[in-house]
């Protein structure tokens, strides 16, 4: 009968909103975790191994340069040594008209080779006063010039045999070198070193009195009031006395051949071996500015290469076709 057909009524218009809500919530929900799992899940494990190895070679640098004074100070001390010189201007015939000594560090480059300021192997170098005789026709001269290496109980005899011609740099030969070619050069940098970097300058600030002041008491009290520095070296090279001493700073800059840091030095730290983290020598360290702790001054080895090279030649045997111009 008609009454009793059944005819199914529309959905109603709310359960179809609520079923659409469902979906769209279910969408979200979707799209919500993957965020989250993409922003917050836990990296691969590559990029983790990658994290762990530069984390890694960081602490193993940060180590590097901590141990890096210790390390080029125990390891090249015996090829750094303590230069004491005399040297004279004066006018033939006439008593000299300036005299002086001289006090500064040197370190092995090569097999009978060192190097040093020109300022310390030369010492009227940029001298303002015997710049000034010069000019009035006096002639310097050199009276001593030796080297004190750790270790060894006499001073030797050395001799410059070649100067940079417009930086602070020289090359000298050692003369009397028994025991001393089996001496350890010290290794160069091979590229230019850069702002920021740590830095360890090694040498003999303050000179003999330097060392005499961290003598034992009995040696300081012996020779605090002595004047007599070749005698005064003597006597701490023969006590195995001779030490050179290590500052620690940061590269500032690097202006052409020109390396400014913080590494503190003093008078008689001239010419001695500026070194990288790496324990290579960047630099020979040349000046200090008084008042002014970041103010100290070296010279690059790019400076210095061509000098030993010059030096090896001129000390080659003369038999040698090569080096019949030389000399």
């Amino acid at each position: 009968m008609a009454e009793n057909d059944y005819h199914p009524e529309e959905e109603p218009v709310s359960t179809t909103w609520s079923t659409m809500l469902q979906w769209l919530l279910g969408i979200v929900l979707i799209v919500g975790s993957g965020f989250l799992v993409d922003h917050y899940a836990p990296p691969p494990m590559s990029n983790l191994r990658e994290e762990v190895q530069e984390l890694t070679r960081q602490v193993s640098q940060l180590k590097q340069e901590q141990a890096m004074p210790a390390m080029v100070l125990n390891r090249y001390r015996d090829s750094i040594c303590y230069i004491f010189g005399v040297y004279q201007v004066g006018f033939p015939n006439q008593k000299p008209a300036l005299r002086a000594r001289i006090s500064g560090t040197g370190f092995v480059v090569a097999d009978g080779l060192l190097a040093t300021n020109r300022h310390v192997a030369e010492p009227w170098y940029q001298d303002p006063e015997s710049d000034a005789l010069i000019k009035k026709g006096a002639s310097p001269q050199l009276e001593k010039l030796v080297a004190f290496f750790p270790g060894v109980p006499a001073p030797v005899t050395i001799t410059p045999v070649a100067f940079s011609a417009n930086g602070d740099v020289a090359v000298l030969t050692i003369e009397d070198a028994h025991g001393v070619h089996q001496l350890r050069p010290l290794p160069l940098a091979p590229e230019t070193p850069n702002p920021g970097e740590l830095v360890a300058v090694i040498g003999y600030p303050m000179g003999v009195l330097g060392m005499v002041a961290k003598s034992p008491p009995a040696v300081y009290q012996r020779l605090a009031l002595r004047h007599d520095d070749i005698g005064a070296a003597s006597e701490l090279a023969a006590l195995s006395l001779i030490r050179p001493s290590a500052t620690c700073g940061h590269l500032g800059d690097v202006v052409g051949d020109k390396l400014i840091y913080d590494a503190p030095t003093a008078h008689g730290g001239s010419g001695g071996p500026v070194f990288n983290s790496r324990g290579q020598v960047i630099g020979i360290n040349a000046a200090y500015l008084d008042g002014f702790s970041g103010g100290t001054m070296g010279i690059s080895v790019e400076a210095l290469r061509p000098l030993i090279t010059a030096a090896q030649k001129k000390s080659a045997p003369i038999s040698q076709p090569q080096n019949a111009s030389l000399r």
